[in-house]
């Protein structure tokens, strides 16, 4: 069936037996990519028969479709053209993970945080209006996204919208995570009544409601989505599928089935095996030797080490939101001001969404909460719709926050128990994986704020390099050393949040020229600081990051080295000055 399919128009040539076996057949091509390459595997087989039901009864892309998170939009993208991605591995980096408007007509936007997809659509819906088209808007939308306050905005307004809109609720009972809060109270009561319960959250918005139990009958699917079709008012139809749908392993665990590396699709075992990182680490023994420690994630806890047995031992002191990082930072906010010192950890592109929330209700009220970004940087997620490449410019700018960048392991743990115990400034750690360890355990008092370490003292140039790029400034260090027998300074600048005023001051008497170094964007970023500074002196400023752009798939080590930043390139800089 699969090789009849070029377009959503070929599905429609089939009959239901046929399309079931066109799912067992596209059930088979995610399996055969995400065992080979990784991916989000749970989601996108919980979405297979709504998919094909979908392109069945609307007319893509005329009627839109769009994808909330769009980490379920595979099935979607192997019916509307682009099955070799998922067939053929010579083709795998053909077709992104996530909806795509450059691979096709067929998606509308780029998306990878949740919450956004009803937003999007109510744009969509009143711009057809003004035009005064008739197309259907669809937006598809998972219940752990329902957490996002985003989308809970978008459903009251719709509430009140009177032309069409088809919300499509995927109710797999799964975030990343198990749901948490009340609206999910409302969802299981739906389910189990089967759509009749009282406890309606939708109706509660005025919206109009249907429910189809069996969200894996195909034919049910056409016969509810024929039903909504051309509707001329919004409305929600809630659909009850199962994460992981038609693999066993999968369907048992969903949680660690969300996403992730390559596995044997015969039994799901992974090359990779689960470890404790130091992050992780820090986080355990904060909570075991401070009862009163408290530590919130916003609906992916497996990313800081809590699976569901250390969610168990520590279910007193850990706070799992759901999808609502605003929410996890304001509470920080709300226990650091009630006498603790919370920490708040995920990933460091999702921090993006929570602005307001670290300026106005952390740092306004310079509350002591401790927020640890994961992968801000090149080495963190590199999907273009998951880089965190803009944290400094973020966090680095807004006043009374502490912002610190460790060049090791032994720094990291040393800037988290400062944080954690420290009762003057909320501090945020720019949290890297891969570190590197030295075995020495870092004695500094990060409480003098904005104080340099010079790393290597030299003289004619200065290196300062942010995080983990202070291993490549160390192999300048032997370069020139090597080659010049001539030894430069390299410079830690710790704090991103400031400068060493003191430092830069009398700079100038040795050198000649000062290097930043920082892998996330440098307009506006931390060297532009030290080039301001340093601006009527007698000093030459090189600023080195990367470009204002949004990378996708990159390679971190080559997407420095493009950016002037291999050790080759800054030896040719620095040789200028020697």
């Amino acid at each position: 069936m699969l090789e009849k399919i070029m377009s959503p128009q070929d599905l429609k040539k089939l009959t239901t037996d046929e399309l079931n076996i066109l799912a067992q057949e596209i059930r088979e091509a995610i399996v055969y990519r995400t065992s080979r390459i990784g991916g989000h595997t749970g989601p996108n087989l919980a979405v297979v028969e709504m998919s094909i039901a979908l392109h069945y009864v609307f007319n893509s892309p005329i009627d839109k479709i769009i994808w909330d998170v769009s980490h379920q939009s595979y099935p979607h993208k192997i019916i509307t053209g682009r099955k070799e991605g998922f067939l053929n591995e010579d083709k795998f980096s053909y077709t992104s993970g996530y909806t795509d408007p450059l691979e096709s007509e067929h998606d509308f936007f780029n998306i990878g945080h949740t919450s956004t997809s009803v937003s999007l659509a109510l744009g969509m819906a009143k711009a057809r209006d003004l035009k005064g088209e008739k197309e259907n808007i669809i937006a598809v939308i998972g219940d752990g996204s329902l957490s996002g306050g985003q989308a809970l905005e978008a459903i009251d307004y719709a509430g009140e919208y009177e032309k069409n809109l088809i919300i499509v609720v995927n109710d797999n009972k799964y975030s990343i995570a198990p749901n948490h809060g009340g609206l999910y109270k409302s969802l299981k009561d739906l389910r189990e009544s089967k759509g009749v319960s009282g406890n309606n959250i939708f109706t509660a918005f005025g919206l109009e409601y249907v429910y189809l139990d069996e969200g894996h009958d195909i034919k049910k699917l056409i016969e509810i989505f024929e039903k909504v079709k051309d509707t001329k008012k919004p409305i929600i139809v809630h659909i009850n599928t199962t994460k992981g749908k038609g693999i066993d392993f999968m369907e048992k665990d969903p949680e660690r089935w969300h996403a992730g590396a390559p596995y044997n699709e015969k039994n799901g075992e992974r090359d990779i095996k689960p470890t404790i990182n130091f992050i992780e680490k820090s986080f355990f023994d904060y909570l075991d030797n401070n009862p009163q420690g408290l530590i919130l994630n916003a609906g992916v806890p497996m990313s800081i080490g809590f699976h569901p047995d250390v969610r168990e031992k520590y279910k007193e002191q850990f706070v799992d939101v759901g999808i609502a990082e605003e929410t996890a930072v304001a509470m920080s906010s709300g226990a650091a001001k009630n006498g603790i010192n919370p920490v708040v950890s995920t990933w460091a592109t999702f921090f993006q969404r929570t602005y307001d929330q670290l300026n106005h209700d952390v740092a306004l009220n310079n509350n002591p909460a401790t927020i640890v970004l994961l992968g801000a940087g090149v080495n963190g997620l590199n999907s273009k719709t998951h880089v965190a490449l803009w944290d400094i410019q973020m966090i680095g700018h807004i006043p009374n926050f502490v912002y610190l960048a460790p060049t090791t392991q032994e720094e990291y743990q040393a800037m988290f128990n400062y944080a954690t115990t420290q009762r003057k400034n909320p501090v945020a750690i720019r949290a890297q994986f891969n570190l590197p360890a030295t075995g020495i355990k870092d004695e500094t008092d990060y409480s003098k704020l904005n104080r340099f370490k010079v790393v290597k003292k030299g003289s004619k140039v200065a290196i300062i390099a942010i995080g983990n790029l202070m291993e490549r400034a160390k192999k300048l260090y032997d370069l020139v050393k090597e080659k010049d027998n001539i030894e430069i300074t390299i410079i830690n600048p710790v704090y991103l949040s400031g400068i060493d005023k003191e430092y830069l001051d009398r700079i100038e008497d040795e050198h000649k020229l000062v290097i930043t170094l920082e892998d996330g964007a440098k307009y506006q970023g931390y060297g532009v600081n030290i080039a301001s500074y340093l601006g009527n002196k007698n000093i030459d400023v090189i600023n080195l990051g990367l470009e204002k752009e949004f990378y996708d798939n990159f390679d971190p080590e080559k997407l420095l080295d493009e950016n002037n930043m291999s050790v080759e390139c800054m030896y040719k800089l620095v040789k200028k000055y020697l």
